[in-house]
């Protein structure tokens, strides 16, 4: 078996493939993480025929549905997630093909409604219903103690003890453990009274998972995140220096617009000299009046270079191919002690 692990931060990705038929599957993918998961196919020479997200996350942004687009192949998940871009619905005992290798679906219930952990070979993949040294928590949407109790204590801990444990997540850098080591050192299992375990869960008092809204959005719709929007721009627009702007606005060069995407307070208080002000939320309302030249070069630029990103490329699909942004923003001008003007005019 073909056995590689991917980490983002504590969060963890497996790619998995068949040596004989360079089959592969992807479990629990981010969507950062989608040249490496590429390229490490690659390298070994596989096919990526699935990909498996062992329930709706809520701490990080999957990349099924992204490298389903690029690689034509389905999406997996149980048939309890609410994903509307879900290609194939699984249920408990239901296997998956990846050459050789049986992946057996083990619904397990508890963490969200359509946890699921995978069992290939000597290898469990529990998703975040069973971590080390921990378990997934119960107090995010779809979540149930007593419906973790019953998938841990009277399911997946059954199972053969030398199965090794791959969670999704692994703040600690261990890399896998066993059922053994988790039901011997785990200190949530060792609560093994139902009452006393569902009581430790309801108190564990947990803090929220960063960029949580945005990830169950993301994860739940197929909706893209801020980042991918950003990245799909950036990928559209070319960039200019703030050094070369800077020689450009004190040349008074006179075929190149600068165009400021903040709003009138931003603009007033300090921007670039001879920066035109046109907000972004207005940006397509007033093009034709403001810009009437499409041959011309436009350079935009906002606080921190996020938006004027977005409205670079905005214009580029406009038709004003010329359009560029600023790579950096008003804050980056400033601490490089350049030039500002403040009031109403350019």
């Amino acid at each position: 078996m073909v056995f590689e692990q991917v980490a983002t931060g504590g969060c963890q990705s497996y790619l998995v493939g068949c040596n004989e038929t360079c089959v592969a599957a992807v479990i629990d993918p981010e969507i950062s993480q989608i040249d490496r998961y590429l390229g490490l196919a690659a390298r070994d020479g596989l096919r990526i025929r699935y990909l498996i997200d062992t329930h709706t996350h809520a701490d990080h942004f999957s990349g099924t549905r992204e490298l389903a687009r690029q690689l034509g192949i389905p999406v997996v998940m149980h048939r309890e997630s609410p994903a509307p871009f879900v290609d194939m619905r699984v249920d408990d005992g239901d296997m998956l093909l990846v050459g050789h290798l049986r992946a057996r679906v083990i619904h397990t219930p508890g963490h969200t409604r359509d946890s699921m952990c995978l069992m290939v070979e000597d290898r469990l993949f529990t998703g975040d219903t069973l971590l080390i040294g921990a378990t997934g928590r119960t107090d995010l949407p779809t979540g149930d103690p007593e419906a973790l109790f019953d998938s841990l204590f009277r399911n997946i801990l059954r199972l053969d003890p030398t199965l090794r444990v791959q969670p999704a997540h692994d703040y600690q850098g261990l890399g896998s453990s066993t059922i053994a080591r988790e039901l011997a050192e785990n200190p949530r299992l060792q609560k093994r009274d139902r009452a006393a375990f569902v009581e430790m869960m309801r108190s564990l008092n947990l803090t929220m998972p960063t960029h949580m809204t945005e990830a169950l959005r993301s994860n739940m719709s197929g909706g893209k995140t801020v980042a991918q929007l950003l990245a799909e721009a950036a990928a559209k627009v070319p960039f200019m220096a703030l050094a070369d702007l800077k020689a450009r606005v004190e040349a008074e060069e006179g075929d190149l617009i600068v165009l400021d995407v903040r709003e009138r307070e931003a603009y007033e208080t300090g921007h670039i000299p001879r920066a035109r002000l046109l907000p972004r939320g207005q940006l397509e309302l007033r093009v034709n009046h403001d810009l009437p030249d499409p041959t011309r070069r436009i350079l935009t630029y906002c606080e921190l270079g996020c938006i004027s990103t977005l409205a670079a490329a905005t214009l580029r699909e406009l038709g004003f191919q010329r359009a560029v942004a600023l790579d950096g923003g008003m804050q980056a001008w400033r601490e490089a002690g350049y030039p500002v003007k403040s009031g109403a005019k350019p």
